[in-house]
């Protein structure tokens, strides 16, 4: 079989299906061939264990997984690659492709169905699009996986990974935090797709909690305060905490006081910590 990541062979057999790049599904497959077996062997996953793969493009990730792993479920919206990946993936035995939307399939009864016993690590070139809603998905379902390992645009990466109390600190990287441990992995070089995207990628992991490093009586209020404290970011926790909760400023500054904190914090100044306190605060003197 020739390798997937000889551009000359991935375009050849993408030409005899008749498959053309789609921009709205952001479809930019890896030729790099020093990448994906990085990335697989970076997962942590064994021949042990299970793999779930989303979005394989024409199967250059897949087959890394294949020869790591001991299943991989590789689950692909487009339908037109379903051939593709016939033909690309036809010597590996132990990959099966699901067709479907991972946003709407129940990522739980799959994983049920597929991988009985041992493992599960997700891992997968996400496309730019569905970064975030996937991976908060992928969290808050609390899927009984081990870690994600994903590629996504660089910009995207340093978002998600920075820690609460930093400046590139916002919503999705306090929720990201609440459910993991995020670490950037290695960057990944725009010519190393087909076709090239315009950014450069970053490959993370994020590897899920036991339990989250704070106690909170309701996560979605927890989640709330979050939001409200990032939507206007300029401005002060105060202001933004009184217009994303419909709560009188007075109020808000009298919950900044009582958590020890100063009256012109803002957001990314603060820890999980402290939006566990600001939480519980709106939920026991605010909440109907």
């Amino acid at each position: 079989m020739e390798k997937l990541t000889d551009i000359r062979y991935v375009k050849a057999v993408l030409e005899k299906h008749g498959f053309t790049f789609s921009k709205a599904l952001g479809q930019n497959f890896l030729v790099n061939p020093g990448v994906c077996p990085k990335m697989a062997a970076m997962c942590g996953a064994t021949a042990e264990d299970g793999v779930l793969e989303i979005g394989p493009g024409a199967g250059v990730l897949t087959r890394e997984l294949a020869h790591t792993a001991k299943k991989v479920v590789a689950v692909e919206l487009d339908k037109r690659l379903l051939p593709v990946l016939e033909e690309t993936l036809a010597e590996e035995n132990n990959v099966t492709v699901v067709q479907g939307d991972a946003m709407k399939l129940d990522l739980h009864e799959l994983i049920r169905r597929e991988f009985p016993e041992g493992r599960v690590f997700v891992c997968a070139n996400l496309p730019y699009y569905i970064t975030s809603p996937m991976i908060m998905r992928l969290l808050e379902d609390r899927l009984p996986v081990q870690s994600l390992t994903v590629m996504v645009q660089k910009e995207a990466a340093q978002r998600l990974c920075a820690p609460p109390g930093t400046r590139a600190c916002g919503a999705i990287s306090a929720a990201v935090q609440f459910y993991s441990q995020p670490e950037m992995l290695f960057s990944v070089s725009a010519g190393s797709f087909l076709p090239p995207p315009k950014v450069d990628s970053e490959v993370i992991r994020l590897t899920l909690r036991d339990k989250p490093p704070v106690e909170v009586t309701e996560e979605a209020v927890l989640f709330r305060v979050v939001r409200a404290s990032f939507c206007q970011r300029r401005k002060t926790l105060s202001n933004s905490l009184s217009a994303g909760l419909s709560v009188p400023k007075a109020q808000v500054s009298s919950w900044i006081e009582r958590a020890g904190l100063p009256p012109s914090v803002r957001a990314e100044q603060l820890s999980l910590q402290d939006f566990a306190v600001l939480a519980e605060l709106f939920r026991t003197e605010s909440q109907p």
